[in-house]
């Protein structure tokens, strides 16, 4: 059975640590990753600085390559770039246990991360190998399907279900809707990318774990 961990990291046991050090305002949110045997392509928004300031930081980064801007907002930019072997613990997570960043936010002074793990005994070895290796995740919540507490159960961070509790009460959700996202946006004291991008990675959350039977599924009767 599945089981997510949120966790707390010091900016300099993960990526874009020098990055996040010279442009200290800045905030990363890594909205996926992609997986190949040979490399590994984190796409992520940047907010809070203009991107030319955060590209020429990136320059002198030795955890991250070959970056590339996609899209560009008023308060943001979307890029794509590739880890390099200086961040041994994304790639442990990634290459050899096999887990899930599902979601991850820096800053000058911290990662906040959200892991997916198979199963304990993955979990287990994830620890290990940070206490091994001196990589100071701190462990902030544990929880599986199994547990009937809040939006957990579901896959749901406490952020996302926030969002759409605040968004339901807000009669967002309503035919026709009776307040716009920057209303919710307001009432939760974030922008209206940032909620939009919530309540999407929510909506993925909550349909995959209660709508999608995995492959074993195929000997069950409709």
């Amino acid at each position: 059975m599945s089981v997510f961990g949120e966790f707390f990291v010091p900016s300099n046991a993960f990526a874009l640590h020098e990055t996040l050090d010279t442009v200290s305002d800045m905030v990363i949110e890594i909205e996926r990753v992609v997986a190949t045997e040979e490399v590994l392509t984190p796409y992520f928004w940047v907010s809070g600085r203009h991107p030319t300031r955060f590209e020429n930081a990136v320059a002198d980064d030795p955890s991250i390559q070959n970056l590339e801007q996609l899209d560009q907002f008023e308060e943001s930019a979307l890029y794509r770039a590739e880890w390099t072997s200086h961040i041994e613990s994304v790639v442990y997570i990634y290459t050899e246990i096999k887990a899930v960043v599902l979601e991850a936010t820096g800053t000058d002074e911290r990662w906040e991360l959200r892991i997916r793990f198979d199963d304990r005994e993955q979990l287990d070895k994830f620890q290990d190998y940070c206490e091994d290796n001196g990589i100071a995740f701190n462990l902030q919540q544990l929880y599986d399907l199994s547990q009937p507490k809040t939006g957990g159960q579901y896959g749901l961070t406490p952020k996302q279900q926030e969002a759409l509790v605040t968004a339901w009460h807000k009669e967002y959700f309503e035919t026709p809707r009776e307040s716009s996202l920057e209303e919710v946006a307001d009432e939760l004291d974030i922008t209206q990318q940032s909620l939009s991008k919530r309540l999407s990675r929510a909506h993925h959350s909550l349909i995959g774990n209660t709508l999608i039977i995995e492959s074993d599924s195929s000997n069950a009767q409709l």
